[in-house]
């Protein structure tokens, strides 16, 4: 049957200062209800900073699988290719990285009111936000780079 991928060639990826395990490209941002759609593209094996979502999400594996890690390290979940998970906000804080190919994974944010994502210390102290606001001007950043092209 052979492995088939996700054509990404016409998908102008971004990255994040800081997450290099990371490439990002925002499809919708709809204010007004709440809602923002990232399409993210994980690196194998290589973890991204604990963090906690502040928002109800929705994860649609596209492509490899997400793999899901306790603040401690453990291994808590898999999702592969063509799993689709409904999570609430406030969950246990955690990490996320591809496992042994690169993973391209769609998170629908929904019922956003301002945070999005808390990312946490090796303390568990908040480190750095990423809300609405970050995530809109990232957005209209990206929009002017693809209208330049």
């Amino acid at each position: 049957m052979g492995t088939h991928l996700f054509d990404d060639r016409h998908i102008t990826w971004r990255k994040l200062e800081g997450f290099d395990q990371i490439s990002y490209y925002i499809y919708e941002i709809d204010e007004k209800n709440g809602n923002v759609d990232v399409l993210t593209k994980f690196a194998p094996n290589q973890p991204i900073m604990l963090h906690q979502h502040k928002a109800s999400y929705r994860t649609f594996v596209v492509q490899g699988e997400l793999r899901i890690f306790r603040p401690n390290g453990e291994l808590k979940e898999v999702r592969p290719v063509g799993s689709y998970v409904i999570s609430a906000a406030d969950g246990e804080p955690h990490t996320e990285s591809a496992g042994d190919e690169e993973a391209i994974v769609l998170f629908s944010n929904r019922n956003v009111k301002e945070g999005i994502y808390e990312f946490l210390d090796d303390d568990g102290n908040i480190a750095a936000v990423l809300g609405m606001t970050e995530l809109k001007a990232l957005f209209e950043a990206q929009k002017a780079e693809e209208k330049a092209l």
